[in-house]
């Protein structure tokens, strides 16, 4: 194993990802080790660890798989030195769609978080309201 590859134990402890789930991540094709030990182990370089990473990131704002697949899809072309001029403008413009649907699912998470916090605020004012040696209000 070179330095620059790690064990899966490593990476799920690096993204912080349960070890089915990159398990799962590569049974479907969102991010396939780069490499194998003669033992059979997946090996992760830099690169792949950067994509889960992103992979993770997609999650919690209810990306589906074949979106998440798009979107990485998208960022390899763009990477691509060889992906021809217009192309990349279509690619750019994918890219920027998946920016907007991105910043629209985080203010959606902020205003439930918003709520979340007015609602345990809610809940710490009616505790305070019924501890143990406090008279009821009328």
């Amino acid at each position: 194993m070179s330095a620059a590859h790690k064990q899966i134990g490593e990476v799920a402890e690096r993204t912080r990802l349960s070890l089915r789930t990159i398990r799962y991540y590569e049974e479907v094709g969102l991010v396939v080790p780069s490499a194998r030990s003669q033992g059979g182990f997946r090996l992760y370089s830099e690169v792949d660890i950067a994509r889960l990473q992103l992979v993770r990131r997609m999650k919690p704002l209810d990306f589906s798989l074949e979106e998440m697949r798009e979107l990485l899809e998208t960022i390899d072309a763009l990477t691509d030195t060889a992906t021809p001029g217009p192309e990349r403008s279509t690619l750019a413009d994918r890219l920027e769609t998946f920016r907007i649907a991105v910043d629209e699912r985080c203010a959606s998470l902020r205003q439930q978080l918003e709520n979340a916090e007015a609602f345990a605020d809610e809940l710490r004012t009616e505790h305070a309201r019924h501890q143990v040696g406090t008279e009821p209000k009328s």
